[in-house]
């Protein structure tokens, strides 16, 4: 399987617009183009003008064929004017020999993931929540992380309460970075997920497949008085689900 993702930050109150643009237009696009399993519309709990256009395709060719034949680029042809723009300004000199100042849009960003192992239900056609946990794995690692992921992490999620879906996957920009994303009925189960300790133990038994720095970081922060942060962090981000399709 191979997932793409489309970051993206919108203008102030447009997400409702970007909303029915994505279920009026860009999913019935997708929907017609061979090899598109899923596709989502996702909303950051933390920065609302933050979204994602998550997609799971059958095979990586498939995905490449539709960026190839112009229907992504239109589709984002859709949402441009909804973009927010950056904090860099382009300078330019007008025929009459006056200088303007120019925002530059916040272009989205593409990123692509081959799908590793997954489990669960069928991929949700209702608004959920979904959790992405970025880790950075140890050179070397990354084949027993995925075999620990696939023999005793899942089994794990797939009896945790409101979890339907799991899936692993692995960067192709990088080869020491990996995704789990998990898809959850409701934000009371994934939290209750997290109180209980269930992350932190499934986080425990594959930190010795973590960079090491992360390693480091989770041991001195066994002493509370240490909050220290490196640039390989557990990165976690959770959001809403607004729309959503399987097809």
């Amino acid at each position: 399987m191979y997932m793409r993702l489309v970051h993206a930050h919108y203008k102030s109150d447009s997400l409702p617009i970007i909303k029915k643009i994505y279920d009026e237009k860009i999913i019935p696009t997708l929907q017609k183009m061979h090899g598109c399993l899923f596709a989502c519309l996702i909303r950051s709990e933390v920065n609302p003008n933050e979204g994602i256009s998550l997609t799971l395709w059958d095979s990586k060719e498939n995905a490449e064929t539709y960026v190839r034949s112009g229907a992504f680029q239109s589709s984002l042809d859709e949402i441009r004017p909804f973009l927010a723009d950056s904090s860099e300004w382009k300078v330019r000199l007008t025929k009459d020999l006056k200088v303007e100042y120019q925002p530059i849009p916040d272009e989205p960003t593409v990123k692509a993931y081959t799908g590793l192992v997954g489990s669960g239900d069928a991929l949700p056609a209702e608004p959920m929540y979904l959790r992405l946990l970025s880790l950075k794995i140890k050179p070397g690692k990354m084949d027993e992380f995925q075999t620990i992921y696939q023999t005793e992490l899942l089994p794990v999620l797939q009896k945790t309460r409101g979890c339907r879906y799991a899936y692993l996957t692995s960067s192709e920009e990088s080869t020491d970075e990996s995704i789990s994303i998990t898809i959850w009925d409701n934000r009371e189960d994934l939290e209750n997920y997290e109180k209980k300790g269930t992350f932190n133990q499934l986080l425990d038994r594959v930190k010795h497949t973590l960079a090491d720095l992360f390693q480091w970081k989770m041991a001195l922060e066994k002493d509370e008085k240490w909050q220290i942060m490196t640039s390989e962090d557990a990165s976690v981000k959770y959001y809403a689900v607004l729309s959503s399709k399987g097809f």
